[in-house]
This record gives C-alpha cells, sequence and structure tokens, in this order.
C-alpha cells in the first residue's frame, strides 16, 4: 500500500509530535480510515520528506509523530512563473493543478481584456485559497516537497512591471519562433491568455517590456491544453523532461 503523502502548513523536525491540521485530520481519519500506528509521509515546502507514524486518530483528530527527515529535491533546475489569464469554470482549476506536476514554481492568475471571470472581495479571497489547496493536493499526489506559491490576480499590466527581471515569454499565434529556440536561461515568466487569447493591445504590451513572441506548431490551442503544452516544452528543452 502506498504511504499517503500529507502537507503541513508549518515547520517540521525530528521527534516531533504535532496536530495534523483540520483538512489533513479528516482526510487521514475520515476518508482513508488510518489509526495508531499507521505511517504516513508529510512535507512542509523546506524540500524534505517526513516519515510519520500516527499516535492516536479520531474522524476530526490526528496527531502524528515525526521519526525521520530526508532531503527530497525533485525540483526542475529551471523556475517556471506561470501568468495565467483566468478561464471560466474548472478550466483555470486543471491548468494549476497540471502545472503544478510539471514542476511551475510560482502562479499568477491575471485579469486580462478578455478575461469573463470577475472576482472581488471576499470572493478573490475564498478563490485564491481555493486555487492554493489545488496546488498543495498536486503536490501531495507528484511528491514535490516544495509548494508553489498562487499570487493574488492582478493585472498584465501589474505583472510585467512587477517582473523585469524575468525572461518573458508569451504565447502568440503568430510569432515566427518556437520554444525550442529559446536561449538557456534560469527562470521563466509564460504568460497565457484566457479564452480568446490576449488582445492586440496587449501584446504589444508585452513586447514593450521585452516579451519573447513564440508559438506552439501552427495550431490554435484552447488556454488550458497551451499552457501546459508551453510548460512540457519548456521543461523538455531546459529543464528535466
Amino acid at each position: 500500500m502506498r504511504i499517503p503523502r500529507i502537507y503541513h502548513p508549518e515547520p517540521l523536525q525530528l521527534d516531533q509530535i504535532i496536530d495534523l491540521t483540520e483538512e489533513a485530520a479528516n482526510h487521514v481519519g475520515r476518508v482513508l480510515r488510518l489509526g495508531q500506528g499507521a505511517r504516513l509521509e508529510l512535507f512542509c515546502g523546506d524540500l524534505h520528506a517526513y516519515a510519520a507514524e500516527i499516535q492516536n486518530a479520531s474522524k476530526k483528530h490526528v496527531q502524528v509523530k515525526i521519526l525521520a527527515s530526508t532531503l527530497a529535491n525533485s525540483e526542475s533546475p529551471i523556475k517556471l512563473h506561470l501568468a495565467q489569464g483566468i478561464s471560466r469554470g474548472d478550466r483555470m482549476d486543471f491548468v494549476l493543478q497540471k502545472s503544478v506536476e510539471l514542476g511551475v514554481h510560482e502562479i499568477t492568475p491575471l485579469f486580462t481584456e478578455r478575461c469573463t471571470v470577475k472576482l472581488q472581495g471576499d470572493r478573490l479571497d475564498k478563490k485564491v485559497q481555493q486555487w492554493q489547496r489545488i496546488v498543495i493536493s498536486a503536490c501531495e499526489q507528484s511528491g514535490r516537497n516544495f509548494v508553489p506559491v498562487v499570487h493574488t490576480p492582478m493585472t498584465l499590466t501589474e505583472w510585467l512591471q512587477q517582473h523585469v527581471e524575468l525572461t518573458k515569454v508569451i504565447l502568440e499565434p503568430q510569432a515566427a519562433s518556437s520554444i525550442a529556440q529559446l536561449e538557456k536561461r534560469e527562470a521563466f515568466g509564460l504568460m497565457i491568455g484566457p479564452e480568446g487569447g490576449f488582445s492586440a493591445q496587449e501584446v504589444d504590451l508585452c513586447q514593450t517590456h521585452r516579451a519573447i513572441g513564440v508559438r506552439l506548431g501552427p495550431r490554435i490551442l484552447r488556454t488550458e491544453t497551451a499552457a501546459l503544452a508551453a510548460i512540457t516544452a519548456l521543461q523538455l528543452t531546459q529543464g528535466d523532461l
């Protein structure tokens, strides 16, 4: 039986006895129905995996002891910051989940001209929390011991102004270059439009910030497909695929 992997939001250390978070305890005690003596693997985002044993458990409360710590760094040699135009329904959730599995390092949802999703106030805060939970779940599943941060959504202009240090790449169907032609870099900011893509004005704006336009072959891809194809191509040509 595969040992369940559980995220813990606080630092962990050898021989420590901790209470799992309410959400994790519910999963371990109510869903998995694990009891005293069962083994878990915990991670807190510090690139280590922590072997743990359940000391006592109920459906709402699980206490574990940390038995061992192992450096388990599965991170890509390139840092990918995904700036993703917010899309409707579960498409955004899908992109976040799969991009984390593929090794993205940071994620910023973007409000763009063609974005039809309206988020603000408490609804925006709850949505960011939901997205972060999706990221954590993807880390649990994929064996990552680093947890990418989902930043508060912002406009494309704000993102461009805040990340001058990144080599920016924008997917643009009319671009002449492909991802395979990009020069080697340690960090990329990958910009993906929402349904309908970026507007012509937004493409021009990105170019004024020295973004490199690339295309993914002769076919037009959906926003969720484009993001994952681009991340895969970058990992293949410059990362660890």
